[in-house]
């Protein structure tokens, strides 16, 4: 009996870990179609094509390398291996199989989120390359730090100095903290889009397609809710209050941004986005109302971060994924380290100075990582288009087929 009940539990987490999986890997898709509508007509085939080819090598060079960094577990094994072949295949009914999906998808969306920053005038290997380096190499060693097999170490300083550990239930600071950060390095090391700015003057480049960046975003929203709520990654491990916070903050993202834009559609859907980033870290231990007011704040820092951005600062990030993924990740690790207090609502356990103290790590982290993989691309290979191959359009150039071959049929 007892080991009938084992069983059928182990079964339940299996399933409930491959639906996660399923979901975040269709954010994917999101990522896809909000880089489609966001950039011109003559990138969008480069975004599909760029996205799912980061997701298949992310895929092979974490089951390869990354995994085992971050957990400690090599599926490159034998019978006397890290885990028996009998094991992983039967005892266990693939947990750990599907738990490495699961995760896997949280590693792919380090490319990801880069490759909106870049958009418009990067070749393509170069950056593929990269992508599998940070999926296969640095997030993963950063990922063991916070939830793998060198956390202990860590979170004992966090707790001896700070009186807490440093919380990050689903990846506000490990995956979109540290890919935006990341993704700001490869963006000052491109330099801005021809034209973009003229004399000094800014010269926006419009989006291309409202409805595709909006279901970009719708797609990003509904799997999010497997990014937070699965990341329990068993069944007695789940929490409404995540899926509570997750939908409590998005709705503060999008009505935040809306009021603050004038109704502005790109900012909407994108207000939606940052506030599901800023509540992953808290989702967990924070009040709905708080997670309202934490997706609120995060949808105005995106909306004046990317003004600033752009037109302060001179950054040609094309969708704006430092200010989104790597500022407002940043604005979700400290959130959940104020809102986290019981005074205000919270659960407890957490300290603020953790926080603080963890989110400045993946920055400095990410930046150095970064600038280090970037530079070696620039100096081997190159990084960016010749001139006359970003003017003609990365589809053509690259793929040598536009996003509407019918239109060029005479």
């Amino acid at each position: 009996m007892d080991s009938a009940v084992q069983s059928l539990t182990r079964s339940g987490d299996v399933l409930f870990l491959m639906l996660g999986a399923v979901m975040v890997f269709a954010m994917h898709a999101g990522f896809a179609f909000l880089e489609v509508g966001t950039v011109r007509k003559k990138n969008q085939t480069n975004a599909l094509v760029k996205i799912l080819t980061d997701w298949s090598v992310s895929t092979v060079v974490y089951f390869l390398i990354g995994y085992p960094i971050a957990y400690g577990i090599n599926f490159i094994i034998s019978v006397d291996g890290v885990i028996s072949a009998e094991n992983l295949l039967g005892a266990d009914q693939g947990y750990q199989l599907v738990r490495f999906f699961f995760l896997l998808c949280f590693a792919a969306c380090i490319p990801a989120i880069i490759s909106g920053g870049i958009a418009e005038r990067t070749r393509f290997w170069p950056q593929v390359l990269a992508g599998a380096i940070f999926a296969g190499l640095t997030y993963p060693f950063f990922e063991s730090l916070i939830w793998g097999q060198n956390s202990s170490v860590l979170q004992a300083w966090f707790t001896g100095t700070f009186g807490a550990p440093f919380h990050d239930f689903a990846g506000s600071v490990v995956v979109h903290s540290i890919g935006g950060w990341l993704a700001l390095t490869a963006v000052l090391l491109l330099g801005p889009r021809m034209g973009r700015w003229v004399r000094g003057k800014s010269h926006a480049i419009p989006v291309s397609n409202i409805p595709f960046l909006a279901l970009g975003s719708w797609i990003l929203a509904i799997g999010w809710f497997g990014f937070n709520v699965m990341s329990a990654q068993s069944l007695s491990g789940i929490s409404g209050l995540v899926a509570v916070n997750s939908l409590m903050a998005m709705v503060g993202g999008v009505i935040f941004a809306v009021v603050a834009t004038k109704c502005d559609p790109g900012f909407a859907h994108n207000g939606a986005l940052a506030g599901l980033i800023a509540i992953c870290a808290g989702s967990d231990i924070v009040h709905p109302l708080a997670a309202f007011l934490i997706g609120g704040l995060a949808a105005l820092i995106f909306v004046y971060g990317f003004q600033w951005e752009q037109e302060t600062l001179k950054i040609d990030d094309v969708l704006g994924v430092w200010p989104l993924h790597g500022i407002i990740g940043t604005w979700g690790g400290l959130s959940a380290g104020i809102f986290g207090y019981k005074e205000l609502g919270g659960l407890g356990g957490v300290s603020f100075q953790s926080q603080l103290a963890g989110s400045l790590l993946a920055i400095v982290y990410a930046l150095v990582t970064g600038f280090i993989v970037y530079t070696i691309i620039v100096k081997l290979f190159g990084f960016r288009l010749e001139q006359e191959e970003e003017f003609r359009g990365s589809d053509l150039s690259i793929h040598h087929i536009t996003a509407y071959p019918e239109d060029k049929v005479t």
